[in-house]
């Protein structure tokens, strides 16, 4: 891959049709590699290719988003709903509103970082309190992060701003910068940058001293080597966990970098690298996505996703990721926001979602600090002033794996 140690401009987005195709792209993208990749979640390389070989489709007998597609299509929609007006408030209550205040449940599938969110807003904490929880640093934000550069097309700077304050609510740190990397990584692919322009916009919205920095640096700099290099070059193999931001996202831009933004083989090589592969072969799917078009992914891959089933987010069942591109991507007045004409086969709640009048709640005053969190440390894994837990998170009795009901081993 090309130098990225000079960034070249990122270029125009191009016209409303061509934008229309890579929101469908990228949307559409990352609720393929979602779904592809949700049975090698949590498995080795050798795990996956002691029971499937090496994966090339899907090996699910009825393949489905997981809470990655589910929460994309929910970010997607209050991004729909608000654009760039997005303040702390609307997320909040929109969490309120259509996660924490319901009595649905179980949120099967959902991470540690958003069970550590729910819990906390269910006792009365606001953001950023909210997002004081011990998985923080989780990719949870980055798995949801792509509707904000389809929205923000050609500008990875406002996609990064945007993707921080949906991610207040329940990230902090490394988290808030996986979720940034992703999104401007995705704003660029929309405008048609080559993935050397791609890697450089991600790495151009966070610190370069961060730890997601560093670990993309790295993933990217072997990504030639194939993905085996890539795997060695950021994976934390002394955590008994795969949800951490900055290896999932560099795991991510890596595989997208080792394919040269070829759909399919960027997909596939995140899906075969294991790890928290649904999220790593969603944003790999999104960023190929983007960059390619709605084309690039294979038909029987895209004839699969149907409507969500809200095994995790009930309140997201039956809209379907391609209903959320639609709403990202401006029309013929290049507006989003209030000019959005919903179709009519969208589903009531949807329309819901997008009133003339914000119906959100303002947060309450949040109460004093809680005490310092532990965080894994990039070197061990480890958590520092805190004892390794006998196989179980610190944050829940479930596990041990990034996602309390998945099955396998990290």
């Amino acid at each position: 891959m090309a130098s990225i140690a000079r960034t070249p401009p990122v270029p125009a987005p191009g016209d409303a049709s061509g934008l229309r195709e890579r929101a469908r792209g990228a949307l559409l993208g990352l609720a393929v590699g979602d779904a592809l990749g949700a049975p090698a979640e949590n498995l080795r390389p050798s795990e996956i290719r002691a029971r499937w070989g090496r994966i090339t489709g899907y090996v699910a007998e009825k393949p489905s988003g997981t809470d990655d597609t589910e929460y994309a299509i929910f970010s997607g929609l209050l991004l729909a709903r608000h654009g760039s007006a997005l303040a702390p408030a609307h997320v909040e209550a929109a969490w309120h509103e259509w996660i924490a205040d319901r009595a649905e449940g179980p949120f099967r599938g959902a991470g540690f970082s958003e069970r550590g969110t729910l819990e906390n807003l269910r006792r009365g904490l606001a953001a950023p309190i909210s997002a004081q929880h011990r998985h923080a640093w989780s990719d949870g934000l980055a798995m949801r992060a792509a509707p904000f550069g389809v929205f923000a097309a050609g500008r990875p700077g406002e996609a990064a701003r945007l993707v921080a304050i949906d991610g207040s609510i329940s990230h902090e740190g490394e988290g808030i910068y996986g979720g940034q990397a992703v999104a401007a990584g995705v704003a660029a692919a929309m405008a048609g940058a080559p993935v050397p322009v791609v890697v450089a916009s991600a790495l151009a919205v966070v610190p370069d001293d961060s730890w997601t920095a560093r670990s993309l640096r790295r993933a990217v700099t072997v990504a030639h080597r194939g993905e085996r290099a890539v795997r060695s070059a950021v994976v934390v193999g002394g955590y008994p966990w795969t949800d951490l931001a900055p290896e999932a996202v560099a795991l991510a831009f890596g595989a997208y970098a080792a394919a040269d933004g070829d759909f399919r083989a960027a997909v596939l090589t995140a899906v075969n690298m294991g790890r928290d592969a649904d999220t790593t072969a969603a944003v790999a799917g999104a960023l190929s996505g983007a960059a390619q078009g709605l084309s690039a992914i294979p038909p029987a891959w895209a004839a699969a996703i149907g409507p969500a089933r809200g095994r995790c987010l009930p309140s997201m069942a039956g809209h379907h990721i391609l209903d959320v591109a639609e709403l990202l991507v401006p029309g013929e007045g290049g507006k989003w926001g209030a000019d959005v004409v919903l179709p009519e086969a969208l589903p009531a709640p949807l329309r819901e979602l997008l009133p003339q009048t914000d119906r959100g709640r303002a947060p309450t005053e949040p109460p004093p600090p809680l005490t310092a969190t532990s965080q894994p440390t990039e070197s061990g894994g480890r958590w520092e002033g805190e004892r390794r837990s006998q196989g179980r998170s610190p944050l829940v009795g479930a596990g041990n794996s990034g996602h309390p009901d998945s099955e396998g081993r990290p």
